[in-house]
């Protein structure tokens, strides 16, 4: 019997924009995409819980090179907060393990908390998280019952609006820093309404530049098929551009230096005939630009001009 033969994976190079479904991880999401493509390289730009949903923008080949971008960049989220209740997870995963009653609370009440969060604040990471302790997760102690003492992080709370209120359950918005987990900051909040809480449901609906206006579900990305990939450079239109001349293209490549005038961000994107090839970044040591990032684009170019021979 002969024997089935996969096909080699593909040079894929872009970002897509996925709007992660309730359930799978956002590492199932990740290696659904890439089997759709047959994409030899890809990674996510900061995991959601299998319960959230939203953006979750997935790079492809060269994109890879700027997830660490993505990471670092704030995210925004619309949270639904149960009050009175607390679970060990702190979401709708978890067990209840606690039961309190909720005050009569106004809008006003509400309000004056949540600004109260507002700005540089301190939170303790919760148990079951990726964090790491002697090499393993913390969740893998939660699930054994095991706590481990964590020290409080200060993230930055951006925005923080009410969106809607009704018996138990708060709806708020919330853009904040990275490393901020909105299960704990759900929980602080609650506490401070002198109650319990937890979340029943977390949209990531921004990262970074990316707009969740923009996400396209699972079935719409096989649907669509390479129109659902877009451009590196969607991830970086917060920084300064640069038009290179040949010259200076061969030279960045080459992994030479440019002399330019210090830009007005830290990093640069640079393009070659339109299409953005690197990311750069200023050197205060020489006074020049250098490369930072530089995205090989003509193998995935080779691969898809073959196929269309």
């Amino acid at each position: 019997m002969a024997q089935f033969k996969r096909p080699p994976k593909k040079h894929i190079d872009g970002i897509i924009l996925l709007n992660k479904p309730v359930g799978p991880s956002s590492n199932g999401v990740l290696q659904t995409v890439m089997r759709l493509f047959n994409a030899k390289k890809g990674g996510h730009t900061g995991a959601l819980d299998p319960f959230a949903t939203g953006l979750l923008p997935i790079c492809l080949g060269e994109a890879t090179k700027v997830s660490g971008l993505l990471l670092d960049s704030d995210k925004r989220y619309t949270a639904t907060l149960k009050l009175g209740e607390q679970t060990d997870t702190g979401d709708k995963e978890g067990n209840i393990t606690q039961i309190q009653a909720v005050p009569a609370l106004t809008q006003a009440d509400i309000l004056n908390v949540l600004s109260q969060f507002m700005g540089q604040i301190e939170q303790v990471p919760p148990m079951y998280s990726a964090l790491k302790h002697q090499g393993k997760p913390l969740y893998y102690y939660a699930r054994q019952g095991i706590e481990i003492e964590r020290p409080a992080r200060s993230i930055v709370i951006k925005e923080l609006n009410l969106i809607s209120f009704k018996d138990d359950t708060l709806v708020f918005d919330v853009m904040c820093s990275k490393g901020t987990y909105v299960r704990t900051l759900g929980e602080d909040i609650a506490k401070s309404l002198e109650t319990l809480g937890h979340l029943t449901a977390l949209h990531r609906t921004q990262t970074g530049e990316l707009s969740g206006e923009d996400m396209l579900t699972l079935e719409e990305i096989e649907a669509q098929q390479f129109a659902a990939i877009q451009p590196i450079d969607i991830a970086l239109t917060h920084l300064q551009r640069f038009d290179l001349s040949k010259e200076e293209v061969d030279l960045i490549q080459h992994g030479q230096m440019l002399s330019y005038p210090k830009p007005e961000t830290e990093f640069v994107r640079l393009y070659d005939e339109g299409e953005c090839f690197a990311v750069g970044e200023w050197s205060d040591k020489k006074q020049m630009l250098k490369p930072k990032r530089v995205f090989n684009l003509h193998l995935a170019k080779a691969e898809r001009a073959e196929e269309l021979k």
